[in-house]
């Protein structure tokens, strides 16, 4: 623990401007000291005119504290996940023991750009019945910065059901902690592998109200070759799988379904299984034509292009699949 104090505001910052409230920021972590000191650092140069507590979570590894010049108003504290070994227990030690009364999170290998938690509370000032925050941010891949603005100011259940929008990412939310706690609930430790628990959480969260969107990129996301899901295919199609057992409304978006569909698809494909991936495609195509993820694992199941070529491709976009 730093020695800086924290001194929360506690009452009113929803409705008085003048009031600005803690927040603490979860970075889960394992074994990647260099590019956490700079996710920590950004959190600590948060332009904000309050508190910040960052939390660290290591998850198998000993905690260390990381290297990063502290300022007054911002404390850094490490501890070891005791919940759930993967990154959803990681996420879930942190929240339970922040103080802020909002909690965002930040990825080890992210970092928060200067403005972000300004910009986000005055906006969930301006919407008092929003359940989150979330912002446009900088896909960066391979030196590369690609701007992703977020495509609509508002995300309703319907349209995270309908579309990912990446912008309401790990990296780029800020929810209130009350609400985490109760209405919302903790990310989901059952899922395989914690692939795409993010979404899952958004997707509880948008049924409890609103998500407003900052436009501009507020977060600078890293994607690279050693990123952690980049060749999970089981995982990610263990997960996808649970989504839609577990979020049945899917089925009643066929655009939606359709993409689910595709994905899981394509980590057929990528893992060399014909058949079940064309089953997977076809099924998807079906509901509809605009599943791009169907057509990739199409063309990966012939074994004229490897999984890994197509995702490279589509990174350098700023695309996933």
């Amino acid at each position: 623990m730093s020695e800086l104090s924290l001194s929360p505001n506690t009452s009113g910052w929803r409705s008085d401007p003048a009031v600005w409230p803690l927040v603490t920021a979860v970075i889960p972590t394992k074994d990647r000291p260099q590019l956490l000191a700079r996710a920590v650092q950004s959190v600590i140069d948060q332009d904000y005119p309050a508190d910040i507590e960052c939390l660290v979570v290591y998850d198998g590894t000993e905690p260390v504290m990381p290297e990063v010049r502290l300022r007054e108003g911002r404390t850094v504290q490490v501890l070891v996940n005791n919940r759930t070994p993967g990154l959803a227990g990681n996420r879930n030690t942190g929240y339970l023991a922040a103080a802020g009364e909002l909690v965002g999170s930040c990825d080890d290998d992210d970092e928060w750009l200067p403005g972000k938690l300004r910009a986000q509370v005055e906006l969930l000032r301006e919407h008092p019945r929003a359940s989150a925050a979330a912002s446009g941010f900088l896909y960066h891949y391979r030196g590369k910065d690609i701007p992703r603005l977020a495509e609509l100011p508002v995300l309703t259940f319907a349209d995270l059901l309908n579309d990912r929008h990446l912008e309401a990412n790990a990296s780029t939310y800020l929810i209130p902690r009350a609400e985490l706690l109760t209405e919302i609930g903790l990310v989901d430790e059952q899922l395989p592998g914690s692939y795409a628990e993010d979404y899952e959480l958004l997707l509880r969260a948008a049924r409890l109200g609103d998500i407003v969107c900052v436009k501009e990129p507020q977060s600078r996301v890293y994607l690279h070759d050693s990123s952690f899901f980049a060749s999970r295919w089981q995982t990610i199609s263990d997960a996808l799988a649970y989504l839609l057992e577990r979020v049945p409304e899917f089925r009643q978006d066929p655009a939606g379904l359709a993409r689910i569909e595709g994905q899981i698809a394509f980590a057929h494909a990528a893992l060399g299984r014909r058949m079940p991936a064309a089953r997977w495609a076809l099924r998807s195509l079906r509901k509809s034509r605009g599943a791009r993820q169907s057509y990739a694992a199409l063309v990966v199941a012939t074994g004229l292009v490897s999984a890994d070529r197509v995702l490279a491709t589509a990174r350098r976009f700023g695309r996933g699949i």
